[in-house]
């Protein structure tokens, strides 16, 4: 047998998830290069791993003392890392995060210099919808999400990084000439929604239910991304935080339609379990966060603040 560190990792991680889709979103791979690897693994072993039924994969019992073995030999291999990296005086190890998607503008920032001071450190980030996150959360998965919406169904402790923003958005075919519009003008947009599950669903959601505003909804598409392009296209508009639209609206892509009671606000929010044991890593990070976040915000986001719709 020849299998590689690599291979025993991508096979750990379909096995974990039961879908090599989802692994190769988590191991940032394609699935053809998953699939690949799994059967180059697979192919070393006389015994199945796995089998396929009715188009999904399945790991056999044979395979699940396999993945046991390999997530044994993969934390060794991270140990011989971290005690490498501990004698020469460094914070090693891993810090894993999950992201709702809107997060990955907001996210990064919070990191960079973590990281820059502390090279013995490997982020884990995985950047997905907020069903996901708290999912990888609740299995104790990760040291920390971030979110704008906390779970009513897991106990955990908070930290407050910085306000978001939300605006009705479009793109700039339109004149809107009024200053500022009553809500009632939702009532004529036609509206894009994130899918089922997302953050901001949630909070427009919300919104249009509090306000008892009955909607045109034109369609919902899984990323703020996609929303971001169709909204630009014309198809419709919608409501956005605006940490992810600088560009489009220093570009004259999109415009934002003043709105009473707009913007929408909620709080970025780093979340972990209530009474979790942190590693050194995370307990480092999170004590780096509480020092250094105002000055982060102030330096990198202290436009959202001096922005004017």
């Amino acid at each position: 047998m020849n299998y590689t560190l690599h291979q025993l990792q991508v096979f750990l991680k379909v096995s974990q998830l039961q879908s090599i889709t989802k692994a190769a979103e988590q191991l940032h791979l394609t699935q053809p290069a998953v699939s690949i690897q799994l059967k180059n693994f697979q192919d070393q072993f006389e015994v199945p791993l796995s089998e396929i039924v009715g188009r999904r994969w399945y790991i056999t019992e044979f395979g699940k003392e396999v993945a046991i073995a390999a997530e044994k030999i993969l934390n060794e291999v991270d140990a011989i890392k971290e005690k490498t990296m501990a004698y020469q005086g460094l914070l090693t190890g891993r810090l894993n995060i999950s992201v709702v998607s809107t997060g990955k503008y907001v996210m990064p920032y919070f990191l960079t210099n973590f990281l820059k001071h502390n090279i013995g450190v490997e982020l884990q980030m995985d950047v997905t919808n907020k069903s996901r996150v708290l999912e990888s959360l609740e299995r104790n998965e990760v040291d920390f999400s971030l979110v704008t919406v906390l779970p009513d169904h897991l106990q955990v402790s908070s930290l407050e990084l910085m306000t978001n923003k939300l605006y009705v958005v479009t793109n700039t075919e339109r004149k809107f000439r009024n200053k500022i519009y009553d809500s009632e003008i939702l009532k004529e947009l036609p509206m894009i929604y994130r899918e089922s599950g997302s953050g901001t669903r949630f909070v427009m959601e919300k919104y249009f239910n509090e306000h008892q505003i009955p909607v045109r909804k034109k369609m919902e598409l899984a990323t703020n991304e996609a929303v971001k392009q169709a909204v630009i296209a014309g198809i419709g508009c919608s409501i956005m935080p605006i940490i992810g639209i600088k560009n489009e609206l220093n570009n004259r892509e999109l415009q934002i339609i003043s709105v009473k009671g707009f913007p929408i606000k909620s709080t970025w929010q780093l979340i972990w379990l209530k009474n979790k044991k942190f590693s050194r890593v995370a307990e480092s990070f999170l004590t780096y966060l509480e020092k250094e976040k105002i000055n982060i915000i102030n330096e990198r986001f202290g436009w959202i603040e001096d922005f004017k719709s």
